[in-house]
């Protein structure tokens, strides 16, 4: 039996679509390219935003369409979220909210399509810590995410998250090595911590430190890498540490959401900007050659122009390398959703491509700082014009040409000019 999977959304998603079809794997399944021929399609869904709804749908229709016969699977925050929206599209078989995902491969007790769509789901998520009987199983044996956290309790006006996923809690410290151990022992040389919030992981008094610490004791394992990561979180021992550790990547995700206190306020988020400034440069002072990322919203409801050239000179002002621009769309069950004063469509639009083009620059002058410099790139696939792409530890994606398979190796490159997303290498 053939299964294929799907995945929409963040590196957390990534990861548990990585376990989901490892466990499908260990129950005799052959792991195939999704929209091709499959008896069991699973997939993973995303709702942080009406956008990443849509496109779930959109996956869902677009698969039934190219193969009608298939099992369809539907798991993860939109299946818990929008069960009913999802049961009214014909052809989806299972729906599995967050609660169970993991387990899916034991609900599946035959693949016939079914008439009346079933559901496994669970409107309240379990708390505590927790363990995964599994491991993640990837195509390609570079980067492999190793889930340390779920669900956070920040609460900020605008995520639905907490709703789809949950309370905060914490992976236990034994069952990550083994995961990571077992990684490391496929050929994976680089793991990207990840979670919904993975600064507040506590287990049994392990910290992220702990963490960290722990998984550099693993000696074929070459990189850590931290993904997204609230800034009210991170101790400055973590950073420390990033400046003087040879595996721990030089490379931070931060999100901001707004330059602009006022509306940083009614996001109830947890730093003002004169915090997330220090943070950052604290960050940039310490850790030579940083990355440093972010993510921003525009379209706020009562983001007044005012509000938005804060923003905008913000960004502008800080060692920010890149950034993600979201716009602002209403989520049923936030609060910001029953604020006054949304802000127009069009105004919205306008915005998000201002601070695009704005980040673009920023990354391209990012990039230029490093041309004429050698640093060691961890390659990870050949793409259609011969060029084998990987990224550097501050997340500079590199582009060398080579005859040879550099896939999963680590070399020294030479960055040469800058091209759109990548940075041609030269040689080494």
């Amino acid at each position: 039996m053939k299964a294929s999977f799907y995945t929409l959304g963040c590196r957390l998603n990534q990861a548990e679509t990585a376990i989901i079809a490892k466990s499908f794997k260990n129950k005799g399944f052959e792991i195939c390219d999704f929209g091709g021929p499959a008896d069991l399609t699973v997939i993973n869904t995303c709702t942080v935003t009406e956008q990443a709804d849509a496109k779930c749908r959109q996956a869902i229709r677009k698969i039934l369409r190219q193969n009608p016969d298939t099992y369809v699977a539907v798991v993860g925050c939109y299946a818990q979220m929008a069960v009913d929206t999802i049961r009214d599209i014909s052809g989806v078989d299972l729906i599995v909210g967050n609660e169970h995902k993991l387990q899916i491969a034991d609900h599946i007790n035959g693949l016939q399509k079914q008439e009346t769509t079933l559901v496994i789901h669970s409107p309240k998520i379990s708390r505590g810590e927790f363990t995964i009987e599994s491991y993640g199983l990837y195509d390609n044996a570079t980067r492999a995410n190793l889930k340390i956290q779920d669900g956070c309790n920040f609460v900020c006006s605008f995520c639905i998250i907490p709703m789809a996923r949950g309370p905060a809690r914490s992976r236990k410290l034994d069952d990550i090595l083994h995961e990571a151990n077992k990684l490391v022992e496929l050929g994976h040389q680089e793991l990207v911590l990840t979670g919904v919030n993975i600064g507040t992981y506590n287990s049994e008094d392990n910290t992220i430190i702990t963490v960290l610490n722990e998984l550099e004791k693993i000696s074929d394992l070459k990189r850590i890498r931290i993904s997204s990561i609230e800034p009210t979180t991170i101790p400055e021992q973590v950073i420390n540490m990033m400046a003087d550790s040879e595996k721990i990547c030089k490379h931070l995700h931060i999100p901001l959401q707004s330059g602009d206190d006022r509306i940083l306020k009614l996001m109830r988020r947890k730093h003002t900007s004169k915090e997330f400034t220090n943070f950052i440069e604290f960050v940039y002072k310490t850790v030579p050659d940083v990355g440093i990322g972010t993510d921003v919203m525009v379209g706020f409801p009562s983001e007044d122009n005012a509000a938005f050239i804060n923003t905008k000179k913000f960004l502008a002002d800080l060692p920010i390398s890149y950034y993600h621009v979201f716009t602002y769309s209403d989520r049923k069950g936030t609060a910001s959703n029953r604020m006054d004063d949304k802000i127009a469509h069009d105004v919205k639009k306008k915005r998000t491509a201002i601070l695009i083009e704005q980040g673009d620059r920023k990354k391209r002058a990012f990039f230029e700082n490093y041309l004429n410099k050698t640093r060691p790139v961890l390659f990870e696939q050949q793409n259609r014009d011969g060029h084998w792409t990987g990224y550097t530890s501050n997340y500079i994606q590199v582009a060398l040409k080579s005859e040879e398979n550099l896939h999963n190796t680590i070399l020294p490159v030479l960055l040469g000019i800058v091209d759109g997303k990548n940075v041609i290498g030269t040689g080494n």
